[in-house]
Formats: structure tokens, C-alpha cells, sequence
């Protein structure tokens, strides 16, 4: 255990941002499942919205400094590249 004031604020502070840590953690899996999810089902257009919202939060993520940018935009790049695959041909 902790015995002075510096390493017991340490302990605070960890706790503090694992808590943070884990809430983002698990918001981008959703996130991601969301968008990969419409296109297991087909679904373009459902797909495409997904895929807005989740390059919206990432960039929001990377602005916030929870994501680093080259991270981000490459989950971004995948995602986009599996909404591409299922993208009806006109």
C-alpha cells in the first residue's frame, strides 16, 4: 500500500483513467460492430450511416487525444473499404 500523499493520488489517478480508458475502449468496439454488422446483413445504406457516425466520433476521438491519429484513420479506412465491398453497382 501507499504511504505518502504522491503515490496515493498516483492511485487515484490511475483508477480515474482506467475507468475513462475503458468507456472508450468499449465505445469504439460498438462503434465498429455497428458498421460491421449492416454490411454482414447487406445493408448500404444502414452501412454508410454507420460509417459517417463512426469517422464523426474517431476524428472526435483523435481531436480529444484518446486515439492517435494514423490509429484511427486506419480503422476508418477499413471500415470504409468493407462498406465499399457490399456498395450497390449503378
Amino acid at each position: 500500500m501507499a504511504n505518502n500523499k504522491s503515490a496515493l493520488k498516483r492511485i487515484r489517478q490511475t483508477k480515474k483513467r482506467t475507468e475513462r480508458n475503458r468507456y472508450y475502449r468499449t465505445r469504439i468496439k460498438t462503434i465498429t460492430k455497428k458498421v460491421e454488422n449492416a454490411v454482414a446483413e447487406g445493408n448500404y445504406e444502414a452501412a454508410l450511416e454507420a460509417w459517417k457516425v463512426a469517422n464523426k466520433k474517431f476524428q472526435g476521438y483523435i481531436n480529444k487525444g484518446i486515439l492517435k491519429k494514423n490509429t484511427a484513420r486506419r480503422k476508418i479506412s477499413r471500415l470504409h473499404h468493407l462498406v465499399k465491398s457490399i456498395e450497390p453497382s449503378a
